[in-house]
């Protein structure tokens, strides 16, 4: 890799179930051990599974009852402050050797890290400092990682992704050469980043398998079928990658959002739908405020019951002129809701979102409002605000927070949809 850039791409393997095999004295990579909530029913989704159930055919993200009977193994119920602290931990590793300038954290269990000027300090290759680097991960954490070395990004996370998993300790290497010879014939497509099922199915309609077979096909074919998406396919199907680590950390979105989605236990009537339609932009209203941005625009989109075979509504209103406030976003989104909402299908699944959301640099006053009563009930936010940042979430609620149905304090005891402790 003389004269070129020097990527590692680390991946913590089957990092949930990991954290809980070494939480319990377990060997992460030969104990059968599976982290899934069992207070919920057995369709729920596996979060992980360790390599020890993959090895009898379990396939990660399955679904409980999808294990195959006769296998004796262990639910761990998902702890998600305790992977986040094990990932700190991790990521405080790294940062033992690495400049924070140079790391960019992908995921909760995955980092990119430009090691190009620290070869010639700790006199090793770029294999041999992957090596090291996964070592010392488990040394120090005792999680098991998988490591993939690139002149680009994205073949540091293809050799991960592909290679790595079966090479003898985990780490493989590409360069643009390399991976033409080893992965240009591979398939299926969809092992390579960023090919979905989509992406290979419209290829295979153009009679391509391969991603030699993208590169043979005529440019404007590709653009033609997958529009400006196509620069990076074709870019990908050579093993180029322009992007940088220092393009990841000094690039600035020129428009803003936030959001927020739900996947309801159970059917619910559409009234309890609206309870939660509430809750959601009660939340992300305050996060608005914490922020001190506006939004002029709301989308809302409602998912039915798999029963019904409905298909999903969505829809957006304007909001004029660009709030933060409650008492116009909520009966917003309610007005929206009862809008779009196919009259009386059960609702399985909500998400809001508060689009080209910006942070003004002064308020707009209205003659037509109180704006005193504004500023007042905008101070009485702020406090509810800082008595959740304190003292948790369920700290101070609504009192429609104790409705039938409402998820607010259940949620608030989770991290991304899941349970916390």
């Amino acid at each position: 890799m003389d004269g070129e850039r020097a990527y590692i791409c680390i991946d913590l393997k089957s990092f949930f179930a990991s954290v809980e095999c070494v939480e319990r004295g377990l060997d992460p990579m030969t104990a059968r051990l599976v982290v899934a909530d069992p207070a919920r029913s057995r369709g729920t989704i596996c979060l992980a599974v360790t390599p020890g159930m993959k090895a009898l055919g379990v396939r990660n993200r399955c679904r409980v009852y999808e294990i195959p009977p006769g296998i004796d193994y262990i639910t761990a119920p998902p702890r998600m402050r305790l992977y986040l602290e094990y990932s700190a931990k991790i990521y405080s590793i790294y940062l033992d050797w690495f400049s924070r300038d140079d790391i960019h954290v992908y995921s909760v269990d995955e980092v990119f890290i430009d090691v190009t000027g620290y070869l010639a300090t700790y006199k090793k290759t770029p294999i041999e400092l992957a090596r090291f680097l996964v070592s010392e991960v488990r040394n120090r954490s005792g999680i098991p990682a998988a490591a993939g070395v690139g002149t680009n990004l994205y073949l540091a996370k293809i050799a991960m992704d592909i290679l790595a998993k079966r090479s003898p300790d985990f780490i493989a290497e590409l360069n643009e050469t390399t991976y033409r010879e080893k992965l240009w014939r591979h398939t299926p497509l969809t092992d390579f980043w960023r090919i979905g099922p989509g992406t290979a199915e419209r290829l295979e309609k153009l009679g391509v398998r391969t991603m030699e077979g993208v590169t043979r096909l005529p440019e404007e074919i590709l653009y033609k079928v997958f529009g400006i998406d196509a620069e990076l396919l074709i870019d990908h199907a050579w093993g180029r990658e322009p992007t940088t680590i220092a393009d990841i950390k000094s690039y600035k979105s020129k428009t803003h959002g936030i959001s927020s989605g739900q996947v309801l236990m159970r059917d619910y009537t559409q009234d309890e739908a609206e309870v939660i339609v509430r809750e959601m932009v009660d939340l992300l209203s305050l996060d608005l405020l914490d922020r001190g941005c506006v939004t002029p625009r709301l989308s809302l989109w409602i998912r039915y019951s798999t029963k019904t075979g409905t298909p999903p509504s969505n829809g957006g209103i304007k909001i004029e002129p660009p709030t933060e406030s409650d008492r116009v976003l909520i009966p917003a989104a309610l007005s929206l809701f009862r809008r779009i909402a196919v009259p009386g299908q059960p609702v399985r699944g909500i998400n809001i979102s508060f689009d080209d959301v910006f942070c003004p640099a002064f308020r707009q006053a209205t003659f037509f409002g109180d704006d005193d009563a504004g500023e007042r009930h905008r101070r009485l936010r702020k406090a509810v605000s800082e008595i959740r940042r304190r003292f948790g979430g369920n700290a101070i609620l609504r009192g429609t927070d104790f409705e039938e149905g409402a998820t607010t304090i259940e949620r608030n005891k989770q991290i991304g949809g899941h349970k916390a402790e």
